[in-house]
């Protein structure tokens, strides 16, 4: 493999791109990032104090310009902020720098997996199974668009998802 590839995970909260991009980047022996993990680390501030005080729009130009200078590396595994999608700009720079696969989840399965997370700040409302059905229409088309490869995560490790992962691409 003379030049390095580079797999970008997209898809809604909940659906394990962090967990999924860290077995992948080590089966692969590639590196991997974490954009949102990567804003806090820059900003010195967690994504709530970020949402709190900036907004989301603040936080999504954040997000834009980590994802532009993240995909502009080889060799990477990038887990992507779930609304990172909803930014022309970052779908295409997703499309040209690298694979994007979309790992897709039930809205049951969010909910179980993010319930007690409180470092979700558009889930800190009384009713997020609403909010994630919301956020379902809008961004899950968008995962769609761009995806070159869709894989569902919903009954399986991510060690098993990672493993489908590399066999569907054939690394």
């Amino acid at each position: 493999m003379a030049e390095k590839r580079n797999i970008f995970l997209v898809g809604p909260m909940g659906a394990g791109k962090s967990t999924i991009g860290r077995h992948l980047a080590q089966m692969l022996h590639l590196e991997f990032f974490d954009s949102d993990q990567e804003i806090e680390a820059r900003s010195g501030a967690d994504i709530s104090w970020i949402f709190d005080v900036e907004g989301e729009e603040g936080f999504r130009n954040r997000e834009a310009r980590v994802i532009h200078e993240l995909t502009e590396k080889q060799g990477i595994v990038l887990a992507t902020g779930g609304g990172s999608v909803q930014s022309k700009e970052v779908r295409n720079r997703l499309s040209a720098r690298g694979i994007v696969v979309y790992l897709e989840t039930t809205i049951d399965k969010q909910v179980a997996r993010t319930q007690r997370d409180k470092r979700r700040p558009l889930l800190q409302v009384d009713e997020p199974r609403d909010v994630l059905e919301q956020l379902a229409e809008e961004r899950n088309p968008l995962y769609q668009e761009i995806a070159d490869l869709v894989v569902r995560t919903d009954e399986q490790s991510a060690k098993v998802v990672a493993n489908q992962i590399i066999e569907k691409l054939g690394f």
